[in-house]
Parts: C-alpha cells; sequence; structure tokens
C-alpha cells in the first residue's frame, strides 16, 4: 500500500498526489490523508472518472481515503488522470497575475495553482502566452517562477508580449521564457488550434 499525507495541502495538490501515485502502479491500493472537504469532493470525481474504487472514513476533521486500482481499470481513458483528446496541441494565454474576478487575494493562488497544475498534466500545452498583467507572473522572484522554468524545461514555450513589459517596466525582470510581439502571439494562437485561458 502507498500512503500519501496530503494534511494542509489545497487543491489540486491532493488530487496530483494521487494521480502520479496511481500511474507508478497497475494495480494496488492508495492510502491518502486530507483535512479539507473541497479536496473530498475532488478526490471523490477523481476516482469516479477513472473508476477505481475507493472509500473514506472521517475522524477529528481528518479524512483518510482507501483508493483501489485494479489492473485495466478504464484503459480507454487517458494515463491516469486525463481524459484523452482527439488533438493534444493547445496554448495557454494568461492576461492577469489573478484568476477570476473577486478577491484579489484569492485570485493570485488561484493563478498561482493553475500554473502549478500544468507542469503536472500529462499532455502538456505547446506555449504558455503572458500579456497585460499576465506577465508579472514570468517576472524574478514571482511565486510562480520556478514553475514556469520548469515548464520551459519541459519544453513549452514561455513568451511574454513585449508592448505590456514595457508599460510595466518589467524588461529587466522577465527571467522565464521570451519576450515577443503580438504578431508572433497571434500566429501561436493560430498554430495550435486550441487556446486555454484561465
Amino acid at each position: 500500500m502507498i500512503k500519501l499525507n496530503a494534511i494542509g495541502k489545497t487543491c489540486p495538490i491532493p488530487v496530483i498526489m494521487l494521480k502520479n501515485a496511481l500511474k507508478d502502479i497497475p494495480e494496488g491500493e492508495v492510502e491518502l490523508l486530507i483535512d479539507n472537504e473541497i479536496s473530498v469532493q475532488n478526490i471523490e470525481k477523481f476516482c469516479n472518472e477513472l473508476g477505481h474504487s475507493y472509500s473514506f472514513q472521517e475522524k477529528d476533521g481528518i479524512f483518510s481515503f482507501h483508493i483501489l486500482k485494479k489492473a485495466k481499470e478504464k484503459e480507454a481513458m487517458a494515463s491516469e488522470g486525463v481524459l484523452a483528446a482527439t488533438d493534444d496541441s493547445y496554448c495557454v494565454v494568461v492576461d492577469s497575475d489573478e484568476m477570476g474576478k473577486g478577491d484579489s487575494a484569492l485570485g493570485k493562488t488561484l493563478i498561482k495553482g493553475f500554473i502549478y497544475t500544468l507542469t503536472e498534466m500529462e499532455t502538456l500545452p505547446k506555449a504558455v502566452i503572458f500579456y497585460n498583467k499576465g506577465v508579472f507572473l514570468a517576472a524574478e522572484g514571482c511565486e510562480t517562477e520556478e514553475d514556469l522554468k520548469k515548464l520551459q524545461d519541459m519544453g513549452v514555450e514561455v513568451l511574454s508580449c513585449g508592448a505590456c513589459v514595457n508599460f510595466y517596466n518589467l524588461a529587466d525582470k522577465i527571467k522565464v521564457g521570451t519576450i515577443t510581439n503580438m504578431y508572433n502571439i497571434i500566429n501561436t494562437q493560430i498554430k495550435y488550434g486550441k487556446v486555454i485561458k484561465p
């Protein structure tokens, strides 16, 4: 049995920990400890989508999941955690240093989680494009810097809009990827067909 302790970790980290553990075994059991109900819901959804058997118990706010992976469970689905797509070419465009509208602190936490989750996807984007305030995410000292470097090392093109970089006086602070122009930004989106915007 593989034992995972995700206590204190917010989603998507518990799901990613489970995905990676299941990926490494053809069959077997994983025990996962979590301490928040949002993660409980996401783990249940993950297991249901992939057809893994599971049960859990709660004691003093700690949820103990037992997930059973059987050989050949839902093999038609893409490798452990991501549904198969007919065309895996896509790029991601990010126009803010926050994700969604509402509380700013929450938005910054969400975009950090989004960038981190990209590094754990089975199918990586071909490019991540930053424009407007999104360029701050590629700047030195930003909490997303290391995850973007990881994506770049895995072959993902990281592009920042030059006009935006200059507007925010970040020319000397962009430490990940390439500063580019609007023509290349549009061309990249056309080339990869599918565009995801968080």
